[in-house]
């Protein structure tokens, strides 16, 4: 497998960031530099996406007599996601479950 560069990796990370529900359109110099620093600590893209996607999931099956979240403004609200992951690490193939999943929600919630 090819290594991703760093201005790739930053870039990756900032669009799925942006791209989930609840987030800012545009990622903060903060979200730049958090993601910078993942790169550089060797956390591997797919496992900072599969953060990314169980964070909002979980979000997202949330009941819905529960009181609201508030909107996601940092791309730190997702540390200890990808904490858990690096300690406890999906099985393989579990990212593309959280993908299928996510899709799934999204579009329900758009319908």
């Amino acid at each position: 497998m090819t290594p991703v560069s760093d201005v790739a990796y930053v870039a990756a990370v900032l669009v799925l960031y942006a791209d989930l529900p609840d987030t800012p359109i545009r990622p903060s110099p903060q979200d730049q530099v958090l993601a910078r620093r993942l790169h550089d600590q060797g956390v591997p893209l797919p496992l900072v996406e599969s953060a990314l996607l169980l964070g909002s999931l979980r979000r997202m099956v949330r009941p819905a007599d529960e009181i609201p979240l508030t909107p996601i403004r940092s791309l730190a609200y997702f540390q200890p996601v990808t904490a858990e992951l690096q300690q406890q690490p999906l099985p393989s193939g579990y990212l593309d479950y959280l993908r299928l999943n996510f899709r799934k929600l999204a579009d329900r919630a758009v319908s």
